[in-house]
């Protein structure tokens, strides 16, 4: 079986554009086959943007951005912010570069990674929601390593169902990571991560 990660270039597109309101911002991005959550925002990220905290955060990552609606909320929030999306997806890549045109968003930029690969930099914030049918390894990899990529008093934020691991995780991860449930809601757990 394929999946959003894996990318198929013999799948038939059907663009579609998708435009959401959380806390009273209205922003769109566009999807398609082949990436996660093809029919608009998921519920898991839903959540995950309406309890995300700026505070003094000003430089974000969005790691696995898919069709980038966390990306895409979090430039769109403020100007100041400055915010790049990875992903391994080209197609992800294309379309979150169709949806920072058509945001007319000038603090956003995205490319293509492979994990953490291709990033140069350090963020105040990292945002995930994680692929979790790649596997227990990817998923714990992008999560441990965004230490690395993290300036000082810096924070992850992670979206993650409650019988997708949310608990293991945090348990495994301890002795890297500070965690904070933020939000349970309808089995998803919306976690802050601090060194």
């Amino acid at each position: 079986m394929e999946h959003y990660f894996i990318d198929n270039k013999n799948l038939k597109s059907n663009i579609k554009k998708n435009t959401v309101i959380i806390n009273n911002l209205e922003f769109t991005f566009f999807t398609d086959n082949g990436l996660f959550s093809k029919r608009g925002l998921d519920y898991g990220t839903k959540v995950l943007l309406e309890n995300f905290d700026f505070g003094e955060k000003r430089s974000f990552l969005d790691v696995g951005c898919g069709c980038g609606p966390i990306g895409i909320f979090i430039a769109k929030y403020s100007t100041n912010n400055i915010v790049d999306m990875i992903d391994i997806n080209q197609k992800a890549v294309d379309l979150c570069k169709k949806s920072i045109e058509y945001n007319k968003l000038s603090n956003i930029s995205v490319f293509k990674s492979n994990g953490y690969e291709n990033v140069k930099k350090k963020y105040d914030g990292i945002v995930i929601n994680p692929p979790i049918h790649a596997g227990k390894k990817v998923v714990y990899d992008i999560i441990k390593n965004a230490i690395n990529y993290l300036n000082e008093n810096g924070e992850v934020w992670i979206v993650i169902r409650k019988d997708q691991g949310a608990k293991s995780l945090i348990e495994d991860m301890k002795d890297i990571y500070n965690f904070q449930i933020i939000k349970r809601d309808n089995g998803f757990y919306i976690i802050k991560s601090t060194i």
